[in-house]
């Protein structure tokens, strides 16, 4: 009995802890946001081996969780604990006031059979569209989470397209070996003929011809791992999200969300392997977590084109600190969908460590909405393989900054398709190494504007450069040494 009491003193100590930590997060906060709510989850718990679930890594699950999540769901909700195993399955549902505890030895492994993975009526990289359903979803939710410490992985290396030039010999003959086809010019590996044949259409988007029958290319659909849309009062915590067969971690629509220790993988060759996709939310904290990925590593979304400002719907009040990141695009990045508009965000203590870029903000002509109200302090960044700090309002398009000489960039008139990126402010930036320190490109029509570095340290081969922007500052920011204020800056 005096052993149970200390260990609830223990633990209550530690949620008290853990309570004082999260208050400090909104402590000199530069805009107003009310706190994050957590999930209200009901203590009663199940055990998945209890709805005839077996871990050895060959029984398929999928009826399994679906009947656990059922039964809780009709006692009003709890835990589901997912025990020390691998557990082979297909999607999982979650529902309202539900908690999915895979143990720290648990290891969900998502079966790559099509079959399981029906297509979908879905919204992705901005756009409503049809994609198979991703396997661990959540729709209109309240009150859910994912904890205990387990490994979560989608099985991605059987849906994902493979660049030769991305890896090694040794790795490519195993890619090989699980069948496929290589594109003629032997640049790509391409899971099934149906994947190489919505790619042709799809160039490098993700938008195959409608015309094309969806099953033979479904392949090509791959899903996120894990979609939770429209919901409220999300907690992730602890747990390993890997190998997803799309982006990893995609909340959209989502309010009151909260990510605390989680880490996230894919190998850094994987096509659209983002690792959180963070998509016109609201009210989330993103702390103490880990990326490793293929594509952007934190990336702040809102829509995209005129899906996205139909929608309407914006990303803001988010605070994300004590993140590290190493492979990925970018580290901390905004766009390039950012239709709906993205405000309010703290992004502190952060450590980007050979990302090809740190600090990303991208779009380009079409996608309308206003980036705005961005902080960024704090952030440590070591051999960025390209800038430290970027804007860029080309996105996959031909930059003033690349164009012929005697050529005149056009301006073109200001309306609902323009982007706008202003008032972003960086302090206490420290970047070793990059082939840039900084680079601003803005639009001729509507500039970028409002931009303020303070307190920082670039070494890069090439300090900064800017094109059509306006009220760029710098107070005590060197780049090798040098006070910015002595470096030419194009047309600053």
């Amino acid at each position: 009995m005096k052993a149970r009491k200390l260990m609830l003193l223990f633990a209550a100590i530690a949620l008290l802890g853990a309570c004082k930590a999260d208050n400090d997060l909104y402590k000199d906060l530069p805009f107003e946001m009310s706190e994050v709510q957590a999930p209200r989850i009901p203590s009663r718990s199940v055990n998945l081996c209890d709805f005839g679930g077996v871990p050895d890594g060959k029984t398929l699950n999928t009826q399994a969780f679906a009947n656990a999540i059922a039964k809780l769901s009709e006692q009003g909700g709890g835990k589901l604990i997912v025990p020390a195993g691998i557990w082979r399955t297909g999607p999982i549902g979650l529902q309202s006031h539900i908690e999915l505890n895979v143990d720290k030895n648990a290891i969900i492994v998502f079966d790559p059979d099509q079959a399981l993975y029906p297509i979908i009526d879905t919204n992705f990289e901005g756009l409503d569209v049809r994609r198979c359903l991703s396997p661990i979803h959540a729709e209109g939710a309240t009150d859910i989470a994912i904890t205990g410490g387990g490994v979560i992985d989608g099985s991605g290396e059987f849906w994902r397209e493979v660049k030769r030039r991305k890896v090694s010999d040794d790795q490519w003959k195993e890619i090989l070996k699980r069948g496929g086809l290589v594109s003629e010019d032997g640049k790509v590996w391409f899971p099934d003929e149906g994947y190489a044949k919505a790619r042709a259409t799809a160039g490098s988007l993700n938008y195959p011809d409608p015309s094309l029958d969806e099953q033979e290319i479904k392949t090509f659909l791959r899903p996120v791992m894990v979609s939770l849309r429209n919901c409220e009062r999300i907690l992730l915590q602890d747990c390993t999200f890997q190998n997803s067969p799309c982006w990893n971690l995609h909340p959209l629509w989502c309010k009151d969300l909260t990510i605390k220790d989680i880490t996230v993988r894919n190998p850094h060759y994987s096509a659209n392997g983002d690792g959180i996709d963070i998509d016109a939310c609201e009210n989330v904290i993103l702390t103490g977590s880990s990326f490793d990925v293929g594509d952007d590593a934190i990336c702040i979304k809102s829509g995209k084109d005129a899906d996205g400002r139909r929608h309407a719907r914006k990303c803001r009040n988010l605070i994300i600190s004590d993140c590290t990141v190493y492979h990925g695009h970018g580290g901390f990045v905004i766009g390039s969908e950012m239709s709906g508009g993205v405000e309010n965000i703290k992004v502190s203590n952060c450590r980007f460590i050979g990302t090809d870029v740190g600090l990303r903000f991208k779009s380009t002509r079409g996608r309308g909405g206003l980036v705005k109200d961005i902080w960024c302090d704090h952030i440590y960044m070591k051999d960025i393989v390209s800038y430290g700090v970027i804007f860029n309002l080309y996105y996959a398009g031909v930059a003033a900054s690349d164009m012929a000489d005697g050529v005149v960039e056009p301006i073109v008139e200001v309306d609902e398709t323009t982007p706008e990126m202003r008032d972003v402010h960086f302090s206490d930036i420290t970047c070793s190494g990059a082939k840039q320190a900084i680079f601003i490109n803005g639009l001729p029509e509507l500039p970028i504007s409002g931009i303020s570095f303070a307190n920082s340290s670039f070494t890069a081969d090439k300090p900064a450069e800017i094109h059509f922007a306006t009220g760029i500052t710098f107070d005590n920011v060197l780049v090798n040494g040098v006070p910015v204020a002595d470096i030419p800056l194009n047309d600053r």
